[in-house]
Order: structure tokens, then C-alpha cells, then sequence
């Protein structure tokens, strides 16, 4: 399949968000664009205009990796009723609060020696990188956005795996989800993803119609340190998360299907969906934990990391010393995969970093994953189309990677196709950041940055999907 990809804005710093909403007292549908550094922009009248500016709000990025980062304004949803309300959402990290990390910096996970994969995440409250919030916003009847609470406040122990679009309502529920990764480093060295009481690693629902009466909560990591009224406002629909690229809800017939991905570690991507989950309570994962009792999980979803990545046993992978075209593979976790090989979901699509067919990607990060229901382009309707950053292979520049899959009626795991495009780059880079869509699903918007560095500025394309 081809497809065009039509340039509707230039020269914007690197978009997080791509989404769409109706403002108070308007008729049109805006498109609305987040950039990592904290600004957030929507179209009106062929013109860029300046929604909110949170730049002095953000961590200063870049510092410390040469210029890419994984932090920022990661996070931008609008409530159900932002028409008549003018509430939206936001996640982000927060200026001021770089630590030190959660370990040295010459640490180094390796598969091969244990002591280096099952640690303790210790002094918390001063080994971290950086604290990310939640805040509920509002647009006031002047036309100026104003903070009005913050929901969490999330330290985090490494500068990776924080989530990208990592708030979306769900239609189903009503509630805010958020989406976020293990934390980071390397392997999930905490094991964060799989236990019940940490934050990290999970997709978690958020009822934001309940009062915490708390303006301001305390800074966290696990479910357990939140107080009771926040505690009540939460559940989770799913564990043992690398990283994610958000959550998707197409309507099917009577229900929603979900989809989201799982970004890999050395040996895959993957694509999942499901239908039926069963979201448990925090207040009751952690009665269930104080009183040392097993907990009914029926339809609690999880992903598998760290013991499988996608349908993998999550694998150490390195160059043979001997023949540097081969590669030594070692189960990182084979206790962990057994474990969890029953009671994971397996993906609905995978694609490979290694892979010599011609029709297929050689991947490097998933970056976004979205259904698609519009009828422009035909064979893509019903689709779940995904994107990644860069795919690897013998090209002459780097460039991202476009494909789509469809779920079956008997929900078994599907092959899926590249999806070519039209647009010519150039010589210049052009990394597949964000994949976002319109309210109805009917269209697809691309997110294209010329650098993988957050702190070269000004290098963002955002493109509609077309025929």
C-alpha cells in the first residue's frame, strides 16, 4: 500500500502530542500540537496559534545526553466535555527537580551477571532523575488556560521509559489513562513493571470527576505513599510495561477494542490489543498485598516485561567476538518468562530490529499506534496503523517507518504490511516521532523530526495521512 503524506506545519520544535478538539464556543475541530519543550499549539484559519506556553514549567532538556531526551511535556488530553467545561490534562517533567539517579552512572545492566539486574531502587526521596506531574487544567471564559489541581506527582527513578501521549480518556470508562514505562535504565533493573504497589510500569485509570481535595499531593512511587482520597481515584488496567506509545480505543459494534505498544529492549516491537480487561482497584492491590492474600485477576492485562519482551523470553543479545555477522542471544529471565508465559497477553503484531525480508521493517522504537476508521483511504479501514522512529537496513538516509495490521474475529496474533509513502525527504534525516488521529478516527497525523536531539530546535514537520 501507498499513501501521501500532505505538510501541514514547519519548523516546530519536537512534537509529543498530536490530537484534536473542539474549544469552547467554536464549530471546528483544531488540530493541536504538543512539543516536548512545553509548547502547545493548534491550527486556526491556516495559522499557527499558541494554545498554552509551559516552557518555564519544563525540566531543562538535553543537558546531560548530548541533546536527545525522553523527558518534557510528554502527555496532553482533553476532557470528554472540553467544549462546555474547557478541562484538559497534562504530563510533564518538572523544572527544578533533576537528581541524581537512581544509581551511579557507570552502572551498567547486564543479563549475564544477576547482581546487576535484581535491585533494590533505595533512597528514594533523594536518588532519582526527575519528578513528573499530573495536572488538570482549564481554559477560563477570557481565553487563558489556568491550573486548577495537580492530580500525581511521580518521581522517577531514570531519565528514560516516562511515556510518550501518555494521556488519553478513554470512551468506554469516561476516566483519564495514563500511560507510562518502567521507569528506565536498561532490563528494568528494579523489576518496577511486574510489582503490584509501584507506579511505573502500569496503565492506569484515573477518575478525575472524584475531589482529592488535594491541590498539591505528595511526590511518589508507589501507590502505597498516596493518600487514601487519591488512592480511591485510581485503578490499573494493566502491568509489566517497558515503554509506551499511549492507547488507542476503536468502537466495535457494542464495545472498544485497545490498542497500545510495547516498545522493545533489543529484539522486537510489539503492537497489542484487547477488549475485556478487568481494572483492579488500587485501594484493593494494596489490601490485598497488607493482608498477604492472592487477589482475583481475572482480565488484569499484562504485557509480560521484563520476563518476555513481546513474544520473545526477554533476551540478552551481543556480537559474537569470532564472527561479528553473528549474534550470541541469552535468556535474561527464564524464571520470570515462566512464570508469566500463561498470564500474558501475547502481541497482536510484532516486527523485528533483525529481519532480511523484503516487506518488512527493521525497527528500532515504536513511536505510535492509532486506529484508523476513515474511509479515505480504503484498505487501511479498521486498521491499527503504528509507526517506528528509524527503520534500520541498508538505506542511504535514516527514515521512519509507517504499517498497519487489522485484529481478527478470532483475536489470534496477525501478520502485518508496510505502508510506503510518496514523500521525498531529501538527504536529511526524518525520524517517525508521533502518530496522531481526529476525534471520529478518520484521519491520521504524522509527526516527522529532522533530529533525534530535543535541543535542536525547530526541526519538526507535522504531515496528514492521505491517499
Amino acid at each position: 500500500m501507498k499513501v501521501g503524506l500532505r505538510p501541514i506545519v514547519n519548523k516546530v520544535n519536537l512534537p509529543t502530542v498530536l490530537k484534536t478538539a473542539i474549544l469552547p464556543g467554536d464549530s471546528i475541530e483544531r488540530l493541536f500540537i504538543a512539543t516536548q519543550v512545553g509548547e502547545i499549539f493548534y491550527i486556526g484559519n491556516s495559522n499557527l496559534r499558541v494554545f498554552l506556553d509551559i516552557r518555564k514549567r519544563i525540566l531543562k532538556l538535553g543537558d546531560s545526553s548530548g541533546g536527545y531526551d525522553e523527558r518534557g511535556l510528554i502527555g496532553l488530553a482533553f476532557h470528554p466535555q472540553f467544549y462546555y467545561n474547557g478541562l484538559f490534562y497534562l504530563h510533564y517533567s518538572v523544572a527544578g527537580t533533576q537528581g541524581p539517579g537512581a544509581l551511579p552512572e557507570s552502572y551498567n545492566p547486564n543479563p549475564c551477571d544477576l547482581n546487576t539486574l535484581n535491585l533494590k531502587w533505595k533512597n528514594r526521596e533523594s536518588q532519582y532523575d526527575h519528578i513528573d506531574t499530573i495536572e488538570e487544567w482549564v481554559l477560563q471564559s477570557n481565553g487563558h488556560p489556568k491550573k486548577r489541581r495537580t492530580l500525581l506527582n511521580l518521581r522517577r527513578p531514570f531519565s528514560n521509559h516516562n511515556g510518550v501521549n501518555s494521556l488519553n480518556f478513554s470512551p468506554e470508562t469516561g476516566k483519564l489513562v495514563l500511560t507510562t514505562g518502567d521507569g528506565g535504565s536498561g532490563y528494568d533493573p528494579f523489576n518496577l513493571s511486574q510489582d503490584d504497589l509501584e507506579i511505573a510500569g502500569k496503565i492506569i485509570e484515573i477518575d478525575v470527576s472524584k475531589n482529592t481535595y488535594l491541590n498539591n499531593p505528595p511526590i511518589v512511587t508507589r501507590f502505597t505513599e498516596l493518600p487514601i482520597t487519591i488512592q480511591e481515584t485510581l485503578s490499573v488496567m494493566a502491568k509489566g510495561v517497558r515503554n509506551i506509545p499511549g492507547i488507542s480505543f476503536q468502537r466495535y459494534k457494542n464495545q472498544f477494542i485497545k490498542y497500545t505498544g510495547n516498545v522493545g529492549q533489543d529484539l522486537v516491537e510489539s503492537v497489542f490489543s484487547f477488549v475485556h480487561y478487568k481494572p483492579i482497584p488500587v485501594t484493593q492491590l494494596i489490601q490485598a498485598t497488607s493482608m498477604n492474600t492472592i487477589l482475583e485477576k481475572e482480565g488484569y492485562i499484562n504485557f509480560g516485561w521484563r520476563g518476555w519482551e513481546g513474544d520473545f523470553p526477554t533476551s540478552s543479545v551481543k556480537n559474537c567476538s569470532s564472527n561479528p555477522a553473528l549474534s550470541e542471544k541469552t535468556t535474561a529471565f527464564y524464571n520470570e518468562a515462566i512464570t508469566l508465559s500463561k498470564s500474558r497477553l501475547q502481541p497482536l503484531t510484532s516486527y523485528y530490529h533483525k529481519d532480511n525480508r523484503p516487506d518488512k521493517i527493521e525497527g528500532t522504537a515504536l513511536t505510535g499506534v492509532q486506529a484508523y476508521m476513515g474511509r479515505s483511504i480504503p484498505g487501511l479501514t479498521g486498521s491499527v496503523v503504528f509507526i517506528d522512529l528509524a527503520q534500520k537496513g541498508s538505506h542511504s538516509q535514516v527514515k521512519g517507518a509507517l504499517a498497519y495490521t487489522f485484529v481478527k474475529p478470532n483475536a489470534q496474533p496477525n501478520d502485518y504490511h508496510v505502508i510506503q509513502t510518496n514523500y521525498h525527504f531529501g538527504s536529511e534525516p526524518a525520524f517517525f516521532v508521533n502518530l496522531g488521529t481526529n476525534l471520529n478516527q478518520t484521519r491520521l497525523y504524522l509527526g516527522v523530526y529532522r533530529s533525534m536531539k530535543v535541543s535542536d530546535f525547530n526541526q519538526g514537520t507535522i504531515f496528514e495521512i492521505v491517499p
